[in-house]
């Protein structure tokens, strides 16, 4: 337990008294990151391979937004010390988190051979093998990651009584990351996995439930068991589990359709019995689809396991690279500019109002910013700036009004729309729901264009969750 935050900066002064690695934890603890930065460093500059301050260091990185960073530190710690189940696991996530899930799934299996009861290696391990399609040995290492802990209490900073919040959320993924948005000065968040909650127990007590589950193709069972706990509960709701339970691919195809000025990919979830039968032309034109035409796995995201498919000819291989005895087939939306390049904007949609995230483009269809060309590129960005200082005179009037007809029909506290535009300045549907990310740019300063546009979106997360919490 970590002492009372005036005792704290009272030990922070005679530094003589505490141990080095205990010293940047405290300052960390203060706020003081980069006094602590500098602290790891310094112990680091003595010992290299010092085991806690290059996991510690990784960890503050993260925090901080140095996510580059904190797998370098992340990776010397995995390295010099290859038999500590945690530089393996922490290494781990970080990969997972960048796409690399090959070399993630060797970290976490190593960790299994070291630890087997390791939970967040099992946790990690089962994400990965859902991402490969394994759902059966997904859900095993699900299972033995979180049926011991249901639900997990995230340390308490502040100096006032916090605000107790029950984060709602799926083992199986598909999460929004609120924590991000979630103070540990202000809020004390309890994560409960919802399917491996015991109904007999009693839920910590709390003023507000925010429903992390995000996606409604990959969590309908968190969805229900999220709709079931919430009978135990009087506390203020964000993203009520039926709401979020509506706004799946299909789903949004069918109800947003009628909107003026939308364009939707008409998604259709379809057994992939019919898509590989002799008859799959005419199963799918009887549900409007031509050539070229998108296929994607339900409930994966970042462009996982979904492809496009040009001709008949390219189905069965496109369709062998594709898990899942159900797949969900679109219409291909043309959001290419003059250029030839493709834009996808992403808008918040935040208690009421519509926030502009990020413009991103590319010469590629699948389109997601980490990967988009705006690194390297800064017309691009340019434009990026533009459309998050001016969203409304960037989209035009028939966007915004069926932009907000959208935000309306999904009846969601918190959520995101990715779309294209067309010559008639309508809205390419590319997707709406819970599970948007709001990631803060890298400290790099290409990127200091972004950061008032993330701190409105922020902000107004805060506001929201700090209004809702209140005792009534």
């Amino acid at each position: 337990m970590w002492a009372p935050r005036k005792l704290r900066e009272s030990l922070l002064q005679g530094s003589q008294a505490v141990g080095d690695i205990e010293r940047a934890r405290l300052l960390a603890e203060v706020g003081r990151t980069v006094e602590a930065r500098d602290a790891y460093l310094e112990i680091l500059g003595r010992d290299p391979s010092h085991r806690l301050a290059l996991n510690n260091l990784g960890m503050l990185l993260y925090e901080t937004g140095y996510r580059t960073a904190a797998r370098t530190a992340y990776a010397r710690a995995a390295a010099q010390h290859p038999d500590d189940p945690l530089s393996l696991v922490n290494l781990a996530n970080a990969l997972r988190e960048n796409g690399d899930g090959a070399a993630a799934r060797a970290h976490y299996e190593r960790a299994l051979r070291l630890k087997p009861d390791h939970a967040a290696a099992h946790q990690g391990l089962g994400c990965i093998l859902a991402d490969e399609g394994d759902s059966v040995g997904a859900a095993e290492h699900w299972r033995r990651g979180f049926e011991s802990r249901p639900i997990v209490t995230l340390p308490y900073r502040g100096r006032r009584p916090p605000i107790s919040v029950l984060l709602l959320a799926a083992a199986a993924g598909g999460n929004v990351a609120m924590r991000n948005f979630l103070d540990d000065r202000v809020f004390e968040t309890h994560i409960v996995f919802v399917e491996y909650f015991d109904f007999a127990n009693a839920l910590p007590l709390h003023r507000l439930v925010i429903n992390a589950i995000g996606d409604a193709d990959l969590a309908a069972s968190a969805l229900s068991a999220a709709r079931s706990l919430l009978a135990l509960t009087r506390a203020p709701v964000i993203n009520a589990p039926s709401a979020v339970g509506a706004t799946g691919r299909s789903d949004n195809a069918r109800r947003l359709a009628d909107i003026p000025g939308v364009v939707t990919p008409g998604a259709e979830t379809l057994p992939r019995s019919l898509i590989e039968g002799t008859d799959a032309v005419n199963v799918l034109k009887r549900h409007g689809f031509e050539f070229p035409l998108l296929i994607r796995s339900p409930g994966f995201h970042t462009g996982l396991h979904f492809v496009r498919v040009e001709t008949i000819a390219g189905l069965p291989p496109a369709l062998n690279e594709l898990p899942g005895d159900e797949l969900t087939v679109m219409r291909y939306l043309d959001a290419r500019g003059a250029d030839g390049k493709s834009r996808k904007y992403r808008v918040m949609m935040i208690d009421g109002e519509l926030y502009p995230l990020h413009l991103a483009i590319s010469a590629a269809w699948k389109i997601h910013y980490f990967t988009a060309e705006m690194t390297d590129n800064a017309e691009h960005r340019a434009e990026d700036a533009e459309f998050l200082e001016g969203m409304a005179s960037v989209l035009g009037a028939k966007a915004m009004t069926a932009l907000r007809e959208i935000q309306k029909r999904l009846g969601l506290d918190y959520a995101g729309i990715d779309f294209g535009l067309n010559a008639n300045g309508e809205i390419l549907l590319f997707e709406a729901n819970a599970a948007m990310v709001v990631n803060p740019p890298e400290p790099d300063d290409k990127w200091a264009y972004r950061r008032a546009a993330i701190e409105r979106i922020y902000a107004a997360v805060r506001t929201m969750l700090l209004a809702r919490s209140r005792v009534r």
